[in-house]
């Protein structure tokens, strides 16, 4: 089973030839399950909407709040927000707002749903949180939330939780370690979600966003991973149904010469008796 995370850099740059790049990206990339952030909306549509008809999906769009510091950069009847799009049906979806601490007001959030396999359902969360680069605090706040929302929403039985986005973090900070709960005090107790890049092939290229971009040209302009797939761990002793074959990244390369987006995506292939 193939999962794709990927913020679409909403409708910044040359959006409109960006579109084409990112729907031909994802047609060849061909995934199961999609969770996209910085998806733009307008009226009575969206650009996860249009992707869906493209590629034949299902698909849910939770609207966002647009941040006070994009006012300006685009139309501003345009929204934007996250998006789930998968091969088989989502059911139960939902928007949870998220903490903004004394941070402004950003109306960020997080969408889910459960995938619907017909043999199972597992849950799917894209988020995409505060991006201030001393911003550890409120995302903090806001992994919180999120972890609380995975062990409301999981249902019963072995299959894990999937959670994806831009969490504007790296692996090594307070927020990314404390979500994991490995490594520090999890932020739900007992509840332990694992990287998959953790299982990505030593040499990989791990930088989701890259100063190889030609999007990226700000003081920030340096390699990080600040992009995710987490599964929720099994207790410990009991096995899991979910194995990680490979992790990579995505839409790091022009198409027509054309970016696809400021980020480049992550790609897991995961070992699953649901993979079609």
């Amino acid at each position: 089973m193939r999962i794709v995370t990927w913020n679409l850099w909403w409708r910044f740059g040359p959006w409109e030839e960006r579109q084409r790049a990112i729907i031909a990206t994802l047609r060849e990339l061909d995934p199961d399950v999609i969770a996209l952030q910085e998806v733009w909306s307008a009226g009575a549509t969206n650009f996860a909407a249009v992707i869906a008809e493209e590629l034949g999906l299902e698909h849910v769009f939770g609207p966002a709040g647009v941040p006070p510091y994009w006012q300006g950069h685009a139309d501003p009847s345009v929204g934007v927000g996250n998006a789930l799009l998968s091969r088989w049906p989502l059911v139960g979806s939902g928007v949870r707002p998220l903490p903004h601490g004394d941070g402004p007001p950003e109306g960020r959030v997080a969408v889910h749903a459960l995938v619907d396999t017909g043999s199972a359902r597992f849950p799917v969360i894209t988020t995409h949180l505060h991006a201030a680069p001393a911003g550890s605090a409120i995302r903090t706040a806001q992994v919180d939330e999120v972890a609380r929302l995975v062990a409301e929403i999981r249902p019963d039985g072995d299959f894990p939780a999937v959670v994806t986005g831009d969490f504007n973090a790296e692996s090594d900070s307070d927020e990314l370690r404390r979500f994991a709960g490995v490594r520090t005090a999890p932020a739900v107790p007992g509840q332990a979600m694992i990287d998959v890049w953790r299982h990505a092939a030593p040499g990989t290229p791990w930088a989701t966003w890259s100063a190889a971009n030609p999007y990226v040209r700000h003081p920030m302009d340096v390699d990080a991973r600040i992009d995710y797939i987490h599964l929720s761990m099994p207790p410990l002793g009991t096995p899991g149904p979910f194995g990680i074959r490979d992790v990579r990244v995505a839409g790091n390369r022009p198409v027509d010469g054309v970016w696809p987006s400021d980020h480049f995506a992550v790609v897991a292939d995961l070992i699953s008796p649901l993979a079609p």
